[in-house]
């Protein structure tokens, strides 16, 4: 269970509990954990922030596209666009969350896609177009920023409209439709901020995520989320969940 109450699933399927799925093969997942957050920075410091998690990204083998302080249901909240190449070494994951700190606790909502049998066509495109020269530029979060995915004009936001079956841009668009309908348990949205000297929070009694028509759907239970049969890429180093199920989408 966690603590959001309500958000709107059109469009999905209940693939197990906390965990759905759309016709792209996007996958949405809702995920509590009830110890203290492991950002590596406050919210209110987002360059600090942001510089850590690239680093923090890159060392685990991905690239961080963005980190974007927000608010989900007017709860301070650090929304992030992550890469990793795909366990089987042929393209990339994206993914996608929004994660919720409070003092001792966080919730998080992840949307995540994989490239299928056809990758690369949108880097070489934009390539194309832009040039070798300035297609790869240096992180803007982490300036001389090594390993990992290299940064590139290519996940940039104003590609996305050429190509709407890439799995980013699919990433990017269910993250953006779900957030505003995103409503928050009223007991975790009081908890102490993140970073207040409060310390760790048993968490909130977590409420049922409600589905688009048919009633209440439960979430994972606290601590993680439920587990599929087939591994994900490594999890970013941040506050959100572990590995996740897999399901190709378009590349």
């Amino acid at each position: 269970m966690t603590p959001i109450t309500g958000m709107d699933l059109t469009g999905f399927t209940e693939r197990e509990p906390g965990i759905w799925t759309d016709e792209w093969g996007v996958l949405l997942s809702v995920h509590y954990f009830s110890q203290v957050p492991d950002l590596p920075a406050p919210l209110d410091e987002p360059e600090r922030l942001r510089s850590a998690l690239a680093h923090s990204v890159a060392a685990a083998g991905g690239g961080l596209i963005e980190a974007v302080p927000g608010l989900v249901d007017g709860v301070p909240a650090v929304r992030q666009l992550v890469k990793m190449p795909r366990p089987d070494g042929h393209g990339q994951v994206f993914l996608g969350s929004w994660t919720i700190p409070r003092s001792g606790c966080s919730t998080v909502v992840k949307v995540q896609a994989a490239e299928g049998a056809t990758t690369g066509m949108r880097e070489a495109m934009i390539m194309g177009q832009v040039g070798p020269a300035d297609y790869f530029r240096p992180h803007p979060y982490a300036a001389g920023l090594q390993g990992g995915l290299p940064y590139h004009v290519g996940d940039h936001e104003e590609w996305d409209a050429r190509f709407p079956e890439h799995p980013l841009t699919l990433v990017r668009a269910a993250l953006r439709r779900v957030t505003p309908t995103v409503t928050l348990d009223e007991r975790f949205r009081t908890l102490p901020p993140f970073g207040s000297p409060t310390g760790p929070a048993t968490g909130p009694a977590a409420g049922p995520v409600a589905g688009p028509a048919a009633g209440p759907l439960a979430g994972p239970a606290a601590g993680g989320p439920a587990e599929g049969p087939a591994a994900g890429p490594p999890a970013p180093p941040v506050a959100g969940p572990p590995d996740m199920p897999l399901t190709p989408g378009p590349g």
